[in-house]
């Protein structure tokens, strides 16, 4: 994930603020040069690393840090105020136009994601209740309008082409077709090139001038790193866009270019790519990423990403089940898929405060749950309604079948017996669905609470293995 390395510096360097009861001037410093080291070694720009230190440096060394109880602690609120200042302050959000569609021009290097991306945010909004459309006007790539049919087809949202017409007349006729039939999102699907160029940039001018997007977003790598900040000016003094889509930042990048893309072109960042599935697109939050950054975890998106995994009639059948203690191996495999559709588990783990930060990657296995899987499968309908009727022979049956060990069985069942007591202990009975809220706050206000209770899902702070 984008900015482990980060992470992992700055907590280093906050470990010495707490351990000092009094603060001085130099210990400021020290810790300072230290965070601009982190930064220019994730990438960020040496110019915004050097200005984000100053801020926090000038803060830091005031009488209301130096005299407080807690200086370390408060050099850190410090750095997490200046880490959300400097990508944005507040979340940034699409256009609108008063008189639909909004007309919103994808752009962006060749590699960069755009058509995917296109997309993921068509699919976005269309869960939002809108009737977006999907527009190919990049008429030069090989297969680009066919990528595109296929990708829209999989969001089933209608895509617009006239095959390798002028884009700017594409681009018309598309808004003609959109208004006629009820489209109030339009996402032009620009041609990219291989690096800036002239001739990119007139077409992309001459679609703008034409048609009038409301917004136009720009499309970078995050994997690129310093040359995406560079991408993103470009691209800014020649058509001055509205905002950037960032993509890949699951991925083994350093993550500068979101700590520097708002400092450089003064746009803000307005949705994040987080895998490659057509519905792993988020909206930006510079306050839960700087969180996520200082190792304090991203609760609301914790929640947000459970919540648009939750199937909730399962939800329901299951709250049903629990209150008469009926929790059994069917439904831990619905348990597994809805974790799963969270996405990454290791994504998913870093987010809860206080025990995101503990758990190293290397410790998170990705397919345990495909095992525990395999294992449930292997067993018979009576065997997964009534897990206590498993014998040794049985266990020998079904390891066989799942082409693993006995032991891996009784891995399982021990796991869901624990589970099967933390269910009861706190989703049974009538205080069931209250208590989901009263264990989210728990996790939000008290990190060491949060981590005891995933411990008693698994005998750890690491349930199911993984």
């Amino acid at each position: 994930m984008a900015f482990e390395g980060l992470s992992e510096r700055l907590e280093n360097s906050f470990k010495k603020l707490r351990a000092k009861g009094k603060l001085t001037e130099a210990d400021v410093k020290e810790a300072m040069r230290e965070v601009r080291l982190a930064l220019l070694e994730a990438d960020v720009n040496y110019k915004v690393s050097k200005e984000f230190t100053a801020k926090v440096t000038e803060r830091a060394i005031g009488a209301d840090v130096m005299e407080s109880l807690t200086p370390g602690q408060m050099v850190i609120k410090i750095v997490n105020e200046e880490l959300t200042d400097l990508m944005g302050g507040n979340e940034a959000r699409l256009a609108i136009a008063n008189h639909p569609p909004t007309i919103v021009m994808m752009c962006g290097l060749q590699g960069s994601g755009k058509t995917t991306h296109s997309a993921k945010l068509a699919l976005k909004l269309k869960k939002e209740g809108h009737r977006p459309l999907l527009v190919a006007c990049d008429v030069y790539r090989p297969a680009a309008i066919k990528q595109l049919q296929v990708v829209g087809e999989q969001v089933g949202v209608p895509v617009f082409e006239m095959g390798t017409e002028n884009p700017v007349k594409i681009a018309e006729e598309a808004i003609k077709f959109a208004k006629d039939h009820g489209n109030d999102y339009v996402f032009l699907d620009t041609a990219g090139r291989l690096h800036v160029d002239e001739e990119l940039m007139e077409e992309l001018r001459n679609i703008r001038s034409t048609v009038h997007p409301h917004e136009i977003l720009l499309v970078i790598d995050a994997m690129t790193g310093q040359d995406a900040v560079n991408v993103a000016k470009s691209f800014n003094e020649t058509l001055g866009i509205d905002g950037v889509i960032l993509t890949k930042l699951d991925g083994d990048t350093r993550g500068g270019a979101a700590l520097s893309v708002r400092a450089v072109t003064g746009k803000p960042i307005k949705f994040v790519g987080t895998g490659e599935k057509l519905d792993n697109l988020e909206t930006f939050h510079p306050s839960r990423m700087a969180s996520r950054i200082l190792g304090m975890g991203d609760v609301l998106s914790f929640i947000e990403r459970a919540e648009q995994s939750l199937d909730e009639k399962k939800a329901a059948e299951l709250q049903r089940k629990l209150a008469k203690n009926k929790f059994d191996l069917n439904d831990l495999l619905d348990q597994f898929a809805q974790i799963e559709r969270m996405g990454s588990i290791k994504d998913t783990i870093k987010m809860i405060p206080g025990i995101g930060s503990k758990i190293k990657d290397e410790d998170i296995d990705e397919n345990a749950f495909g095992r525990f899987k395999a294992i449930i499968y292997s067993m018979t309908k009576q065997e997964r309604e009534h897990p206590e009727i498993i014998n040794p022979s049985r266990k020998r049956r079904i390891a066989a079948g799942c082409g693993m060990q006995v032991e891996d069985v009784n891995k399982l069942l021990a796991q869901f017996k624990q589970m099967q007591k933390m269910m009861k202990q706190f989703g049974g009975g009538k205080g069931g669905p209250k208590m989901s809220k009263k264990m989210r706050r728990m996790m939000q206000a008290n990190p060491e609470m949060a981590e005891k209770m995933m411990g008693k899902m698994g005998g750890g702070s690491n349930p199911f293995g993984f």
